[in-house]
C-alpha cells in the first residue's frame, strides 16, 4: 500500500510534527506499507524525503507537491527537470496547527481524490477555531467555558472581566500564545500575546477542575475511547510542547494514565468525549481535552483532530493503555480511510 505521510509544516508545531513522523516511522508495518515521506519545510517548501530523520531538509530530497488532479490522484516529483507522478493509495497527515488541522490540507486532499485519514474539512475548521466549538457544543448541551471574542483591532475592558481567566489565540494549535491572567493590569500584554499566533483572540473564564483527556477513534457509529488521562500540575498550567526538553517530562505537570478516578468518573468523560466527538464531525481520530469539576461534571477544553503521535504524546499513550499500540492504531485509522467510514 502506497502510504503518504506528509509532515513538518509552516506553524509553530513543525518540530512536533516531525516528531510525531518519525514515531510513525517506527510503527509502519514494512510487509504492509511502502511509505513515502513528505516533509514540508518551515518556509513552505514540499519535498520527497527517505526519512523524517534529523537532517531530512538538508539530504537528497526531490521537490515534490500533492496533485489537486484527480487524474494524477498522488505526487508529482521534479526529477532531472521534469515532473513525474506517483500514485498514492491513502495519505496519513502528521501535521499538526495552522494549515495542518485547520482544514487546509484537508481541503487539497479532498480536490486530489486521495483517501487520507481523520477529520474532513468542517470538522477540522470547526475545532481549530475554539469559539465556533464552544458554540456548537453548548447548542448541543454540553458545557463550555465561560467566553468572549475580542477581534483583531480591538481591545477588551478590564473592568468588565472576573479574573482570573485563560487568554489565548482562537485559533492555534498547542499551548502557544497561552496566558493565565490574574488581575486587570497583565490583560493587555496577554491579548498581544495571543496575537502573534491569530487576530481573533479568545479569552476564557477559569474552569474550576482537573484537566482530563480522552482519545477517540472511529466514524460517527463505532468509536473506541482511549483510558483517561489526568493531568496534575505544581504550578501555572498546563503548557504542552513548549519544554526544553519534552521527552524528559514537564518542569510543572505530571500526565497519569490511566487516570486516577472513580469508574462512575471515567465513563462519564469517556461518553461525553464520543458525544463532543461527534457534535463535532471529527472522524477517523482526535484528542478531546476536557476539565473534570468536583460536582462530577465535565466541561469542554478543546479538541485536537491531529493530536501529537510521538513517544511522548497523550494520544498514543492513552490508546496504548486501553490496549491498542500505536502500530495498531495506524492500522485502523489507515483502513476507516480506505473504506470511507470516516468521510
Amino acid at each position: 500500500m502506497k502510504l503518504g505521510i506528509v509532515f513538518g509544516g509552516t506553524s509553530e508545531e513543525h518540530l512536533v510534527s516531525v516528531k510525531s513522523a518519525r514515531e510513525v516511522a517506527k510503527n509502519l508495518d514494512p510487509d504492509r506499507y511502502e511509505p513515502y515521506w513528505i516533509g514540508i519545510t518551515k518556509n513552505g517548501e514540499w519535498k520527497l524525503c527517505d526519512s523524517p530523520d534529523e537532517d531530512w531538509e538538508t539530504r537528497d530530497c526531490r521537490p515534490a507537491v500533492l496533485s489537486p488532479d484527480r487524474g494524477v490522484r498522488g505526487l508529482l516529483v521534479l526529477e532531472e527537470g521534469r515532473y513525474r507522478a506517483i500514485g498514492l493509495d491513502v495519505v496519513l497527515p502528521v501535521l499538526h496547527g495552522t494549515l495542518g488541522e485547520d482544514g487546509a490540507l484537508q481541503g487539497l486532499l479532498e480536490l486530489s481524490g486521495i483517501p487520507y485519514v481523520g477529520c474532513g474539512i468542517p470538522g477540522s475548521a470547526l475545532c481549530m477555531d475554539k469559539s465556533l466549538a464552544y458554540v456548537v457544543a453548548g447548542s448541543a448541551g454540553i458545557a463550555t467555558p465561560d467566553f468572549r471574542v475580542v477581534p483583531a483591532h480591538e481591545n477588551p475592558d478590564p473592568d468588565e472581566l472576573t479574573y482570573p481567566v485563560f487568554v489565548k489565540p482562537a485559533r492555534s494549535g498547542s499551548s502557544f500564545g497561552v496566558s493565565k491572567v490574574a488581575g486587570k493590569e497583565d490583560l493587555r500584554g496577554a491579548v498581544e500575546a495571543a496575537r502573534q499566533y491569530d487576530s481573533k483572540v479568545l479569552i476564557e473564564g477559569a474552569v474550576a477542575g482537573r484537566e482530563v483527556g480522552c482519545a477517540i477513534l472511529g466514524d460517527d457509529l463505532e468509536l473506541t475511547a482511549g483510558e483517561v488521562d489526568l493531568i496534575s500540575l505544581s504550578h501555572g498550567f498546563f503548557r504542552i510542547h513548549q519544554e526544553s526538553a519534552p521527552e524528559s517530562g514537564s518542569e510543572n505537570s505530571t500526565i497519569t494514565v490511566p487516570a486516577p478516578i472513580s469508574a462512575a468518573a471515567r465513563s462519564l468523560v469517556q461518553e461525553t468525549a464520543k458525544a463532543i466527538y461527534r457534535t463535532l464531525g471529527c472522524r477517523g481520530l482526535s484528542r478531546v481535552d476536557m476539565f473534570l469539576t468536583e460536582a462530577g461534571t465535565v466541561v469542554l477544553n478543546e479538541v485536537n483532530t491531529l493530536p501529537g503521535l510521538t513517544s511522548y504524546s497523550r494520544y498514543p499513550r492513552m490508546m496504548a493503555a486501553a490496549g491498542l499500540p500505536l502500530a495498531e492504531v495506524i492500522d485502523r485509522v489507515v483502513s476507516l480511510a480506505l473504506t470511507g467510514k470516516d468521510r
